[in-house]
């Protein structure tokens, strides 16, 4: 069983963080962050995950790692968020914190609306180290 939900964890972090994931380094620390249709995940890792799998959903995905890539390891964090579509209209994201054996990321959904462009503005709190921030922008595709 602790095989599957690694398996599962593992594509979730695949799923939201490929190789074009953005990223920043700060210190020691790199933050990776990336957002995706919710359609994107298959249904077996959305229930796992407490996910909703909609048209109209984004997940958000942040992950903070301490050390050189290879040998980093996984650094709790706070993540507050916002997702600002082109309208203007402005939504809180709740994130929360997962833990799956050593994997520990941090995900939030967020409302879409068809092709729609969200700008991603994210605070990372990690104890000892002065608050960093990210903003970027993601456009969805309707599936």
């Amino acid at each position: 069983m602790r095989l599957k939900s690694w398996i599962a964890a593992a594509l979730l972090f695949a799923l939201a963080l490929p190789a074009s994931a953005n990223s920043m380094r700060v210190g020691d620390l790199r933050v990776y962050y990336n957002a995706l249709p919710t359609t994107q995940l298959t249904p077996e890792v959305a229930r796992q995950y407490g996910i909703t799998r909609s048209a109209n959903r984004a997940l958000l995905n942040v992950s903070v790692r301490r050390g050189e890539p290879g040998a980093d390891v996984a650094v709790p964090a706070q993540v507050l968020a916002v997702a600002t579509n082109l309208a203007g209209q402005r939504n809180g994201v709740k994130m929360r914190e997962v833990r799956d054996g050593e994997a520990l990321y941090y995900l939030g959904e967020a409302p879409i609306n068809g092709q729609d462009t969200l700008t991603f503005e994210i605070e990372i709190i990690v104890q000892g180290q002065a608050p960093m921030s990210a903003v970027f922008r993601q456009e969805f595709f309707p599936q």
